[in-house]
C-alpha cells in the first residue's frame, strides 16, 4: 500500500516538474521560485521526514507502551496534550518571522540572482508550509506509531495535486508566483489528508480505569504529558534537529553556490535532482514502514527483533536505489528528453541536466544508507550527537569541494561535491552504528554494500548499452531499466550469500504460511501486551494487541 502511494506521489511530482520546466523554462524566473522552494524542502525534511519523525516515533512508540502496560489514564492522549499546542505556538511565531523577514533570508540564500524581488515574492508564499508541514509531521509520526500508514503515504499526492492544480488555475495572473502559492495550499491539504485519521485514533483508545479520583488521574495524566513534552524538547530534539538542519543544508550550499553561475544552473540543479532522487524516495519507504516497529521493539528490550529488521531493511534499500541510480547514470539524457524537454526547456538544457543527473546519482546509495542509518540512532529514548557529528563532516565536504567544483565545472561540480560529502556521511553512520541503539553488524554490512554496488556497476554498464543502441526515447529507458534490474536480479539469485538478503524463492516460502499464521492467530505480544515481543525477524505488533 505504502509502494503504491509512493509511486502515485512520486509521479505526481514529475508531472508537477514537468508543468514548471514546460511553462517557466530554466531561466530567472525559474530560478528565483526555486530559491523560495528552498523553505519547503528545508521544512519538509526538518518537519515530515527526519526530525519530527526520529522525534515523536519514539515517543508515541513508549506512550503505546505504557498504555498496553495499563498505565494510569491514556500516556497517549497526555502525550499529545503536552506537546502539540506548544509545538503549534513555536512554529506558527517562526512561520510568520520568515513570511517577515524574506529579503533577507533571499539575500543570505542566493546574493547572486537577477531577479530578488520575484524571489521574496516566492518566499513569503512558501514560509506559510512552515506551520502546516510541522503538523503534517506531528500526524504522520502519530499515525505510524499507531500502525496507520495510508494517510501518512497519502500526503506527497495531496500536496502536489494542490501545487499543480493551483499553477493550472492562477498560472495567467501570477505566472512563478502561481508555484509559490500552490507550495500553500498543498500544505493545508496534507494536513487535511490526515487530521481526521489521527482524532478517530485519540478517540478510540483506552483508558484504562483509576482507583483514584478524577482529580487525582487528571493531575497524572497533566504531570505525565508535560514531562514528555519536557524530554522532547530538551532530551531529543536538539541533536534530531541539528542532524536535519546539516544534512538540508547540502541543498542550501548548492544555491548558494550556483546563484553566481549564468542562469539556469539552479533549475537544473533542481530538475536533476528530483528526478534522481525518485530511487532514492522508494527505497526508504521500506525504512518508514519499519521505524515504528524498530522504535516499538526497543521500547519493549528486543534489540535482536530490532537489529535484524534494520539490516534486513538497510540491504532491500540499497538493492532497490541501485536499480534505480543504475538506471539513472545509464539513460539520463533519454530520461530528461522524454520527461522535460518540451515548451521552454529545450536541447541544451537537456545536456545540462543529464549531466548533473548523473553526477547526483553517484551519491544515491549514500543518500539511502544515512536516511536509513539515522533512524537506527533516534529510535530508543536517549539523545545521540554522533549523526549530526557525522552530517557535519560531509557537509564539510561538501562544502570544501563545492567552492572549486563550481568554479571549474559549473553545476556538475556542485553536484558532484554534494555526492561526496553524503557518501562520507554515510561511511561514517555505517562505521559508528554497531555502538548505538541498534547494534547493527557494520563490518559485514559494508562489505555486502560494496558487494551490491559492484553488481550495480554492472547494471549500469548493461543499462548504457541499451539506451545507446535504441533510438526512440520511451524504448530506450524502458530496456535500460530492465536491463538494469536484470542483473542485480541476477547477482541475488546467484550469489545471496553474498548481498546478504535470502533468496527470494526461499523467503516466500518461509514467510507466507507464517503471514497466514499471524492472521489467523494472535500472537503473544498480542495476546499479553507485557510479555515478550515476537521472535528475531518477526514484526512487532503495532497496536492492535494495545486495544481492548
Amino acid at each position: 500500500m505504502t509502494a503504491g502511494l509512493t509511486a502515485v506521489g512520486a509521479v505526481l511530482g514529475l508531472v508537477r516538474d514537468q508543468i514548471l520546466a514546460g511553462y517557466f523554462g530554466a531561466g530567472a524566473a525559474t530560478d528565483a521560485f526555486l530559491v523560495a522552494w528552498t523553505v519547503p524542502e528545508f521544512a519538509s525534511t526538518l518537519l515530515i521526514e527526519d526530525a519530527m519523525a526520529l522525534i515523536l516515533v519514539p515517543a508515541f512508540s513508549r506512550a503505546l507502551a505504557r498504555r498496553g502496560d495499563g498505565a494510569l489514564g491514556d500516556p497517549v492522549r497526555a502525550l499529545v496534550r503536552g506537546t502539540l499546542p506548544r509545538l503549534t505556538l513555536t512554529v506558527g511565531l517562526a512561520a510568520a518571522v520568515l513570511v517577515v523577514a524574506a529579503p533577507l533570508l533571499v539575500a543570505a540564500l542566493a546574493p547572486g540572482l537577477p531577479d530578488p524581488a520575484l524571489a521574496i515574492d516566492c518566499t513569503r508564499l512558501t514560509g506559510t508550509c512552515v506551520l502546516s508541514f510541522a503538523l503534517v509531521g506531528y500526524c504522520s509520526a502519530a499515525l505510524r506509531a499507531h500502525g496507520r500508514f495510508l494517510p501518512p503515504a497519502l500526503i506527497y499526492t495531496a500536496y502536489n495535486v494542490g501545487i499543480i492544480g493551483t499553477i493550472l488555475v492562477l498560472r495567467e495572473p501570477w505566472g512563478v508566483r502561481s508555484a509559490a502559492a500552490g507550495v500553500a495550499v498543498g500544505g493545508v491539504l496534507m494536513v487535511l489528508v490526515q487530521a481526521p485519521s489521527l482524532v478517530r485514533e485519540l478517540r478510540s483508545g483506552p483508558v484504562p480505569p483509576s482507583v483514584r479520583s478524577p482529580r487525582a488521574s487528571r493531575a497524572s495524566r497533566a504531570s505525565r504529558g508535560g514531562q514528555d513534552g519536557r524530554i522532547l524538547v530538551l532530551g531529543l530534539i536538539a541533536p534530531v534537529v541539528a542532524f536535519s538542519l546539516c544534512r538540508q543544508s547540502q541543498t542550501l550550499i548548492e544555491r548558494f553556490l550556483a546563484s553566481p553561475l549564468p542562469a539556469g544552473a539552479i533549475s537544473h540543479l533542481n530538475y536533476a535532482q528530483k528526478v534522481a532522487q525518485l530511487p532514492m524516495i522508494l527505497s526508504l519507504m521500506l525504512c518508514t514502514v519499519s521505524f515504528p516497529v524498530v522504535a516499538r521493539a526497543l521500547a519493549a528490550g528486543d534489540e535482536e527483533t530490532a537489529r535484524h529488521r534494520v539490516e534486513r531493511d538497510l540491504l532491500l534499500a540499497a538493492v532497490v536505489v541501485l536499480v534505480g541510480a543504475s538506471t539513472v547514470i545509464a539513460a539520463a539524457p533519454r530520461i530528461v528528453e522524454l520527461l522535460f524537454e518540451r515548451g521552454e526547456f529545450g536541447g541544451a538544457d537537456t545536456t545540462a541536466t543529464a549531466a548533473v543527473m548523473r553526477v547526483y546519482a553517484l551519491g544515491l546509495l549514500g543518500q539511502t544508507m544515512v536516511g536509513a542509518l539515522v533512524r537506527c540512532y533516534f529510535s530508543a529514548a536517549r539523545p545521540l550527537w554522533y549523526p549530526a557529528a557525522a552530517m557535519g563532516a560531509g557537509l564539510v565536504a561538501t562544502g570544501a569541494a563545492g567552492v572549486p567544483g563550481a568554479q571549474h565545472w559549473g553545476a556538475v561540480g556542485i553536484a558532484g561535491a554534494n555526492a561526496l560529502g553524503i557518501t562520507l556521511t554515510a561511511v561514517l553512520l555505517l562505521r559508528g552504528a554497531h555502538r548505538q541503539s541498534v547494534p547493527v553488524r557494520s563490518g559485514r554490512l559494508g562489505t555486502q554494500l560494496l558487494r551490491l554496488a559492484a553488481a550495480g556497476a554492472g547494471a549500469t554498464g548493461a543499462g548504457w548499452i541499451c539506451s545507446v543502441a535504441i533510438g526512440p526515447a520511451v524504448p530506450a529507458v524502458a530496456v535500460a531499466a530492465l536491463a538494469a534490474t536484470g542483473v542485480l536480479v541476477l547477482f541475488l539469485a546467484c550469489a545471496p550469500e553474498a548481498s546478504g538478503l535470502p533468496s527470494l524463492p526461499r523467503s516466500a516460502y518461509r514467510r507466507t504460511p507464517h503471514a497466514r499464521r499471524h492472521r489467523a492467530e494472535p500472537s503473544a505480544a498480542e495476546a499479553f501486551p507485557a510479555a515478550e515481543t515476537a521472535p528475531v525477524g518477526g514484526d512487532v505488533p503495532l497496536d492492535r494487541g494495545h486495544r481492548r
